[in-house]
């Protein structure tokens, strides 16, 4: 959006909240306030006041919206009849430059902050439960597919580590392809 539209366009709690992300995938949860998000927007911080109360019910509204959109995302996964083929395309989304990425490796620095952390909570539970579902249904009993489904989520949490400034940057990660590879014939149970 252009900066006389955005002028002459009214800001909703929505604007707020998608700046906030914004502010937090660049700089971090910390930097998550109403000072320089107004800037970004290029309005006084009065008009956040009209929206919410105080930065921590932005931060809260915007951690909610990262969490429906993340949510949406493993919902679409979810339509994918065939376990390892859902598993597949999951590992396929992982490495694809995405902001989600970003913004989840922000807010595992920031867990401290208990509206992080529960947040951090929910999504937690929520994959490790994709996961365990999509190898139960590759047939994996139920102690295997807890195991694997953990493990899987440490490697991905080891990749965003590892591959941080890649996707930040959205520079391609080096040898993506053998990885997902190697990765989808390591963890993903033949069937």
């Amino acid at each position: 959006m252009t900066e006389t539209a955005l002028r002459n366009k009214r800001l909703c709690a929505d604007d707020w909240t998608r700046e906030a992300l914004a502010q937090m995938a660049e700089l971090g949860v910390a930097a998550v306030a109403v000072e320089p998000i107004a800037r970004r927007l290029k309005v006084t911080k009065g008009s956040f006041y009209w929206h919410f109360p105080s930065r921590d019910a932005l931060l809260q509204a915007a951690l909610e919206r990262w969490e429906r959109d993340e949510q949406a995302a493993y919902g679409a996964l979810q339509s994918i009849q065939d376990p390892g083929e859902r598993l597949r395309a999951l590992f396929q989304l992982i490495t694809q430059h995405n902001k989600t990425h970003i913004i989840y490796s922000e807010l595992l620095k920031g867990a401290e902050h208990p509206a992080v952390q529960t947040v951090l909570e929910h999504v937690l539970e929520r994959r490790i439960g994709f996961l365990f579902s999509s190898f139960r249904q590759a047939g994996l009993n139920q102690k295997d597919a807890l195991h694997r489904a953990r493990m899987t989520y440490a490697v991905y949490v080891g990749f965003l580590q590892l591959e941080q400034a890649n996707i930040r940057n959205r520079k391609p990660v080096d040898g993506a392809e053998g990885y997902i590879s190697h990765m989808m014939a390591t963890l993903i149970p033949s069937t």
